[in-house]
């Protein structure tokens, strides 16, 4: 029995040290296993060629971009600062002038913005207040009502309103659009051409035309309206699919999940994409140019008629041959380019803030 229970534990102790020694061969065949990740000697990993193009190609467009737009930038205040020191009027001159432009003498102008900004402004937001109600509709309609089948064609018919040629609506607000509101027009002045807002005066466009900034506006709404449209729909269909099968799951309604998931969350994504598409007002031109019949006065009535930034810069084309007249304009220019560069950059910053 002593010599069993000997070699018992002689075989025990064999296997332990068997086992204690395994234990360090496997940790080493471990530490030397070659490793797949190529690694350079400051410890970062290896770029490949290709890697090394694509980085550089992208980089060098994002240089570009950036600097197409200062060089714009840099162009507009080289050509604006000769003819802003000819202004009659001087520096402040340019804000403040408000009659009609009188280039005629290169070395006293009379020019200034506040009639273009005030008619920019005022049809921008008749385009906004028309356009934001039916965009957003538009996209909670085809992000929360309409059958899957139609999702596509009825998206891809909004989208086609952004491809179709400024020009375009403008013969067709010019030729069509204006006309057919005449009778509309005459109804509204009958009973409220009292108020400032549907005044007219003596040099107004005829209700026959229906060249007025009204028009104007209906034409940009329809321009913009895919743009905020197809914003909002994005946004609205990437809201978390636990929130609204949560608020389903509570009773709610269709309309009250969109009220309290959909609306919510997307909400800034409507809000950049109406500034987007306000950015795009500000710079029509050919539209508006056809449009809206060309007046030097601003007399806040919707009836009126009114020139932009963008329409004064077209109507002076002739005038380009001189440099310090063109200066004018391309002063106006200027601050349209900054009009725009501020909605565009506000937009963003809601996007971002959103995410």
């Amino acid at each position: 029995m002593a010599s069993n229970e000997s070699v018992t534990e002689q075989r025990d102790l064999d296997s332990s040290k068997v086992e204690a020694h395994s234990v360090p061969t496997n940790a080493n065949s471990a530490q030397t296993k070659p490793s797949k990740k190529i690694v350079a000697e400051g410890g970062g990993s290896v770029k490949r060629p290709g890697d090394r193009i694509f980085e550089f190609l992208s980089t060098a467009s994002a240089a570009i971009i950036s600097v197409i737009i200062v060089a714009i930038a840099a162009f507009l205040i080289w050509r604006a600062i000769p003819a802003l020191m000819r202004n009659a009027e001087g520096f402040g001159g340019f804000f403040t002038y408000s009659e009609a432009w009188d280039t005629r003498n290169i070395q006293a102008m009379y020019f200034g913005i506040p009639n273009l900004l005030a008619a920019t402004l005022l049809i921008s937001v008749i385009a906004l207040l028309i356009a934001m109600p039916i965009a957003l509709g538009i996209a909670i309609f085809l992000s929360n009502y309409s059958p899957k089948r139609l999702v596509k064609p009825l998206g891809y018919m909004v989208d086609m309103l952004a491809a179709v040629p400024s020009i375009v609506y403008g013969l067709w607000g010019w030729q069509v659009l204006g006309p057919a509101l005449s009778g509309f027009y005459e109804w509204v002045s009958s009973w409220g051409g009292g108020f400032f807002l549907f005044a007219t005066y003596a040099n107004s466009p005829s209700f026959a035309t229906g060249r007025n900034m009204l028009t104007g506006g209906i034409v940009l709404a329809v321009m913009i309206l895919p743009v905020i449209a197809a914003t909002a729909r994005e946004v609205f269909v990437q809201t978390p699919k636990g929130h609204v099968e949560a608020a389903l799951a509570l009773g709610a309604t269709r309309w009250e999940v969109v009220r309290m998931t959909v609306l919510p969350f997307g909400m800034s994504g409507y809000v950049s994409g109406a500034m987007l598409g306000l950015g795009r007002a500000l710079g029509e031109t050919m539209a508006l140019y056809m449009v809206v019949s060309p007046s030097s006065a601003f007399r806040f009535s919707l009836f009126d008629g009114g020139t932009t930034f963008a329409t004064a810069i077209a109507n002076a084309a002739p005038e380009f041959n001189d440099n310090t007249r063109a200066g004018a304009y391309i002063a106006a220019g200027l601050v349209l380019f900054a009009l725009t560069f501020i909605v565009n950059a506000g937009a963003r910053a809601m996007v971002n803030r959103g995410k």
